[in-house]
């Protein structure tokens, strides 16, 4: 499973804005120190939603291969970053979002995690659970 974090760049991010109103968009990611760390524009509804409650549920993958990540968020500065990550972003993303005062970043920490290709694997699907990996 680590190695997939690893290896992805895309996730797709579902918050809710402070209506109820749900928000999904792909993003991409570094996993860096047990956590999924997204740049996206601190006015776009992903950031002001993990602002306002830090909730979020991730995906990766297609249908018959996916990994869901129920997870807590919070904003983190650019200059808060912890030190190497944002080298590390660029290397694995092709992209510097720390240049711009408008974009920010993320951090997502994983509480639950299931997985699962097909249906066989359904029983087996819960890998996280509180923070804590099972198993």
């Amino acid at each position: 499973m680590l190695a997939r974090f690893a290896k992805e760049e895309d996730v797709w991010v579902a918050t809710t804005g402070a209506e109820g109103e749900p928000y999904l968009v792909p993003l991409s990611f570094l996993w860096w120190d047990e956590a999924l760390w997204i740049s996206t524009r601190s006015t776009n509804p992903t950031a002001r939603n993990v602002a306002r409650d830090g909730r979020a549920m991730l995906s990766l993958g297609a249908t018959r291969d996916v990994v869901l990540v129920d997870a807590t968020g919070e904003p983190v500065p650019a200059e808060a970053l912890p030190p190497g990550l944002g080298d590390a972003f660029v290397a694995k993303l092709g992209w510097d979002p720390r240049g711009s005062a408008s974009w920010g970043f993320l951090r997502f920490r994983p509480q639950r995690v299931q997985a699962w290709h097909e249906e066989p694997e359904m029983p087996d699907r819960l890998l996280m659970r509180d923070g804590i990996w099972l198993g």
